[in-house]
């Protein structure tokens, strides 16, 4: 896994490196190998996994014969939030 440093954001590298190894199931895979996991419960945890990707594809379906609605889009807020009741942007004089 590669990331690009640039103008020496180091910053802004290790965010996008954290969400590429989030995206590849990186830490997810961290986490179970921290113990020994049993047979019978590597067995179970992948058969759930599968019931869940099956559910998921078969909603996608779903939604994209318009059988099921689709999700509901999160509204996106101004950059201009209004201010807080009581208190006025400009500065009081004095």
């Amino acid at each position: 896994m590669q990331v690009l440093v640039r103008d020496n954001n180091v910053e802004q590298a290790l965010r996008v490196l954290k969400k590429k190894m989030q995206r590849e199931g990186l830490f997810r895979e961290m986490k179970q190998r921290r113990a020994y996991e049993k047979p019978s419960e590597k067995r179970t945890r992948e058969a759930a996994e599968a019931v869940r990707r099956a559910r998921k594809l078969a909603r996608k379906k779903a939604q994209h014969e318009g059988l099921a609605p689709k999700p509901k889009r999160k509204v996106q807020r101004d950059a201009q939030r209004p201010a807080a009741p009581g208190f006025s942007a400009a500065k009081p004089s004095s």
